[in-house]
């Protein structure tokens, strides 16, 4: 997984083996063989390459795309996720993947607000999180 997903966050950013490798400070022969799985980096290394792509170390190291979950999509950039597919169900039901309920904190009886533009999509944020942001774009008015 580390060497497929080296290979292709450096070709996604557009870097020649030689530029990544200055940047992290080892020869092109070095990150050559990190890409061919021959070695591994230290985790200095690695959180070099992390920070120099926008991801985590946790995706860099490990993350595994499937065709069938994550649609064959790249390590995604830092706090941005693709949780996979989900159907719709006959009355407009889904199913929010356990991963997504996990990380955003979202549970049975939780109010979920849907908001939508016709151009970019739906999205759904919980209803504590949307009145949290209301409530930062307030002037403050003194008593």
């Amino acid at each position: 997984m580390f060497h497929d997903n080296l290979i292709s966050l450096r070709k996604l950013n557009g870097y020649s083996q030689d530029e990544l490798a200055e940047r992290i400070g080892v020869s092109r022969q070095t990150l050559s063989k990190y890409e061919t799985g021959e070695s591994l980096p230290d985790i200095e290394k690695c959180k070099m390459m992390a920070d120099i792509f926008g991801v985590t170390v946790d995706d860099l190291v490990s993350y595994e795309k499937t065709d069938e979950e994550n649609m064959g999509l790249n390590v995604p950039p830092k706090g941005k996720h693709v949780f996979g597919m989900v159907k719709v169900g006959d009355k407009g039901q889904i199913v929010i993947p356990s991963k997504a309920r996990k990380i955003f904190d979202i549970h049975p009886g939780d109010n979920l607000i849907i908001l939508g533009d016709e151009g970019q999509g739906i999205a759904i944020i919980k209803e504590k999180g949307l009145l949290d942001l209301l409530k930062m774009g307030r002037p403050k008015t003194t008593p």
